[in-house]
């Protein structure tokens, strides 16, 4: 793809979506299409700013709201999740960028390979829910899908070091969140605010408590599963507070391949725009000298043993990580609003999988959905006398 091909952006308003247009911004890239959720105010900016053709909008009342908003321009506008895959679909981009939050994103990474687009992806509970589908589908067209993940960035740079039947592990790193070296017993009064101050990452509210849990962690490892052809047994995760190597390739020969950079997904962004070429940088160099120390350690999974049930997930298969994600979508929305506790997602999201673990047996894409709202209404019983 050349980095002047014009492309859509999912999630438009969002950290990475802010972030994928003042990429596109830099390099001159045109955009031809955005969706968002709710948030208008931002969205009609960008679409005037950015002379997009069209826009989505999930919620249909911001639809009709921004329609309003744009009705001076020649700006379509289309709502509902059916209209984010409808816009997909009618639009002329090569590539489209899903930066969408959570499972809602995973109808329109099918779209975006049905139409016959590149796929930048941000969005991993589209592999989390159906990993099996989205690639069997991707395989099928010949689509690339090439990962805006730090670490899945990272990891796909690495293999180029070598031949894929010379791979030995996959190596995500982890940057621990902010309560790394905490016990269970510390974490049952943590606060919002204490959750969602990340060390070294900026990033939106559900994946900051995400990073917080472990739980992005194990998401990361069934993503990786599916984008490079791995079992869960091929991949280690390792704690690495300063976030500078973004995860690491171990060959057949003990040699380990790492990925560095300063951690800022404006790279990671424009690394799935450009490829298979690179561009002059948009984030700041690197300096060793300046970081001076690089730490490894060993993640807690007695503590945050949503990272063992992720392992355990990705394992089984089937609809288990959908249930999974659904159950912890569910649990964190309720913790943001103050509902439920900290501790209170791992036990939830936990109790939800054990209870539906026979979900490991449904693979089609109708059965996974289908488990995706029973985990739903499992979590949300389960919480609701928090």
């Amino acid at each position: 793809m050349n980095i002047n091909n014009p492309f859509i952006v999912l999630g438009s308003t969002g950290s990475i979506g802010l972030q994928a247009i003042d990429v596109a911004k830099k390099n001159n890239i045109p955009v031809l299409a955005l969706s968002a959720n709710k948030n208008t105010d931002i969205i009609e900016k960008q679409a005037r700013e950015l002379n997009v053709k069209a826009c989505a909008m999930a919620d249909g009342e911001a639809a009709k709201d921004l329609k309003i908003k744009l009705a001076d321009t020649g700006i379509k506008v289309y709502h509902g999740a059916e209209g984010i895959c409808e816009m997909i679909a009618d639009s002329d981009a090569e590539m489209v960028l899903n930066s969408i939050i959570g499972e809602a994103g995973l109808l329109p990474t099918l779209a975006t390979i049905r139409s016959d687009k590149k796929l930048a992806l941000a969005n991993k509970e589209s592999l989390v829910v159906a990993g099996e589908t989205v690639m069997a589908e991707a395989s099928s067209r010949g689509i690339d899908i090439v990962p805006v993940d730090s670490e899945h960035c990272a990891i796909h740079q690495c293999l180029k070091c070598g031949k894929r039947n010379e791979v030995k592990k996959i190596i995500l790193t982890a940057s621990g969140g902010p309560f790394y070296g905490r016990t269970r017993d510390e974490l049952s009064d943590v606060t919002i605010k204490e959750v969602l101050a990340h060390p070294t990452w900026n990033m939106g509210a559900k994946i900051t408590v995400d990073s917080a849990t472990l739980m992005n962690k194990g998401f990361e490892i069934i993503e990786a599963m599916h984008l490079f052809g791995v079992s869960a047994d091929d991949i280690d995760v390792v704690v690495h507070r300063e976030s500078i190597i973004h995860s690491m390739v171990e060959y057949i020969d003990n040699s380990i391949i790492a990925q560095m950079s300063v951690p800022d997904m404006r790279f990671c962004i424009q690394y799935a725009l450009s490829y298979p070429d690179r561009t002059d940088a948009v984030s700041a160099p690197l300096s060793l000298a300046s970081v001076g120390t690089l730490s490894f350690g060993k993640p807690d999974r007695k503590t945050f043993s949503l990272l063992e049930s992720a392992f355990y997930a990705a394992k089984c298969g089937g609809a288990l990580p959908a249930v999974l994600n659904a159950a912890n979508e569910v649990a964190v929305d309720k913790f943001l609003k103050g509902r439920i506790r900290f501790n209170d997602i791992t036990d939830s999201v936990n109790e939800v999988t054990s209870r539906m673990d026979n979900a490991k047996t449904l693979h089609s894409l109708d059965d996974i959905l289908l488990a995706d709202r029973e985990a739903r209404v499992v979590a949300e019983e389960l919480l609701s006398s928090k």
